[in-house]
């Protein structure tokens, strides 16, 4: 007799209709195996906890909004020899999200700040903690937009309370009102309570000119800096043009050459 026709809506009603998707290859194992029914029910409900975890997965990583999917395993730590990379593996481990404490990421641009700030992103998100990414001006916009729609205190609290926010290129364009209230607001919110992690173009003695109202911002960078961890990349940018192939020459030296 042929169970799954009843067994089928008993597993949706129960939630576990997952199970069908590997049932058949399991009861196949459990048979050439001789496995008793305990060891082929502990078989079934292990590939239920696998699935579930990385649905929960796929959903954080959808509610980050990274930018792209990079991780620490891509970064090239080769390229540019003075990152350290043990600090870095370090805070792979999520730990500083767990203290909390903030970290903040100054340098040049192309040095690799929000390759890094996505990876350690995404390792908080393998670790179970909910991120979410945003540039400052994604950010802000975002508040402000909510604010007319109504809906500015629910997305408010919801980047006071995610356990790492990830807020990208600080500084890059100048902070107007209200945003730079905003921001301050939400800084002090999450202070102390959770992490925030910061990359700015700005040396770190520069972020509070990003504020029109310097009290404001000098208020707002004392609470990031506050116990926060600080790293500075240097070096070489990741974004360098690539050289030609030897013998091609690009069009503005064909015409210069054309020229003479």
């Amino acid at each position: 007799m042929n169970p799954m026709p009843e067994l089928t809506p008993m597993l949706k009603q129960l939630r576990l209709s997952g199970i069908l998707d590997s049932l058949e290859a399991r009861n196949r194992e459990a048979i050439a195996a001789k496995l008793a029914y305990p060891e082929f029910l502990a078989l079934l409900i292990t590939d239920e906890v696998a699935r579930r975890e990385q649905k929960k997965f796929a959903m954080r990583i959808r509610r980050a909004g990274f930018r792209s999917q990079k991780t620490i395993e891509q970064f090239d730590f080769a390229f540019n020899p003075s990152i350290n990379q043990a600090v870095i593996q370090e805070l792979a481990s999520a730990r500083f999200i767990s203290e909390p404490a903030n970290l903040l990421i100054a340098g040049p641009c192309g040095t690799g700040k929000s390759h890094l700030a996505q990876a350690l992103g995404h390792c908080a998100v393998r670790q179970g903690h909910d991120v979410i990414f945003a540039t400052q001006t994604q950010l802000l916009g975002g508040l402000h937009a909510a604010r007319a729609m109504g809906t500015y205190e629910r997305r408010f609290q919801t980047l006071a309370k995610v356990p790492l926010l990830i807020i990208d290129d600080l500084g890059l364009k100048p902070l107007r009102s209200p945003h730079d209230e905003d921001l301050h607001d939400l800084i002090a919110e999450r202070h102390e309570r959770v992490a925030t992690l910061v990359t700015s173009n700005l040396d770190f003695d520069e972020w509070g000119e990003a504020f029109p109202n310097r009290l404001l911002g000098a208020a707002t960078i004392d609470r990031l800096r506050h116990g926060a961890y600080r790293l500075i990349l240097d070096g070489k940018s990741y974004r360098s043009p690539k050289p030609y192939p030897e013998g091609k020459k690009t069009e503005g030296e064909k015409r210069a050459k054309n020229d003479r």
